[in-house]
């Protein structure tokens, strides 16, 4: 029973890993998207500053693009730290959307903390003895504590308005309920376990660390000693598997809706790849049953921009 903990650790970060990856293969296959051609885009640079773009150069076609990386991540950092857009757009859900996914955001950092002292453990042992190992356990303590608490906060309002708001009472399915109720019993649980039997965090990192350097050693004491971080580990290891399999995997999806939808430019340029790819859309068939469409499942959105409509 010693070894099931770290069996359900090796395996939730197996089921991550592989479904991130299925998913970022599936969207990147995806047909090309309608883009929404909104300015500013934020690689355009200096331009993105007035919603300008490259078209305004003359001969645009037959110059080099410039894209801004650093412009993109001026736009994407803010938006994914602070939900820029949500509190712009719908702050009183941004009031528990935030602390939840910044919460979220803790308490990965101070697992990347803790496997990096792992890491560093291995590679210098003695080192975490020192100066730098004191800071990553202090730092780990305030990611880890102050994690928990935020998510655990953002979770119960988000769960709260989703069960009292009329408007999303109908856009909330029973998964989603689940989802924050899962979300809350985990990070309670893993609270609870840093208040009564792990307030240093000693426990859960060198749990951590012996994930890393595959030194199964079984957990040290009795009782709640022993049952509070094992049954922590394990809900962490289910929620960490559960969340790329649902519709929480957006944090994937997210980069495709810029990138592909709300950030797209690429020109259409004869013999280019984006004609390759708007053929390919308009070869797909219709079998949509709107009269104005007609569509059969055999005519083409070719056939049906070219055709006349019938009075």
């Amino acid at each position: 029973m010693s070894l099931l903990p770290h069996i359900i650790a090796y395996v939730a970060l197996a089921v991550f890993v592989v479904a991130v990856v299925v998913r970022i293969v599936f969207w990147s296959r995806m047909p090309l998207h309608v883009r929404w051609e909104l300015y500013p885009v934020a690689h355009e640079g200096k331009r993105a500053r007035y919603g300008g773009s490259y078209l305004e150069e003359v001969d645009w076609w037959k110059k080099p693009r410039e894209v801004s990386v650093a412009g993109e991540l001026r736009v994407m950092v803010p938006e994914i730290l602070f939900l820029v857009a949500l509190k712009e757009n719908n702050k009183k859900l941004w009031v528990r959307s935030f602390p939840f996914h910044f919460g979220l955001y803790l308490v990965i950092g101070a697992t990347v903390l803790m496997m990096g002292g792992g890491v560093l453990q291995a590679v210098l042992p003695g080192a975490m003895g020192g100066g730098l190992g004191r800071t990553i356990q202090v730092a780990t303590v305030a990611c880890g504590a102050s994690g928990l608490c935020l998510g655990l906060l953002g979770a119960a309002g988000l769960l709260h308005r989703r069960l009292t708001d009329p408007v999303l009472q109908d856009f909330s399915s029973p998964a989603d309920i689940f989802n924050l109720v899962f979300f809350m019993v985990t990070f309670g649980v893993a609270l609870l376990t840093f208040l009564v039997v792990d307030l240093d965090f000693s426990r859960v990192t060198a749990f951590v660390h012996g994930l890393v350097t595959f030194q199964f050693d079984a957990m040290e004491g009795r009782g709640l000693e022993v049952f509070l971080p094992a049954v922590s580990v394990v809900l962490m290891g289910l929620l960490v598997a559960y969340i790329p399999l649902t519709h929480m995997s957006h944090f994937v999806g997210k980069y495709f809706a810029y990138h592909a939808i709300r950030w797209n430019d690429e020109p259409n340029l004869r013999g280019g790849d984006q004609e390759k790819e708007i053929q390919k859309v308009l070869g797909q068939p219709i079998d949509w049953s709107a009269d104005h469409i007609e569509g059969d499942g055999k005519k083409t959105w070719v056939d049906v921009a070219t055709e006349e409509m019938s009075k």
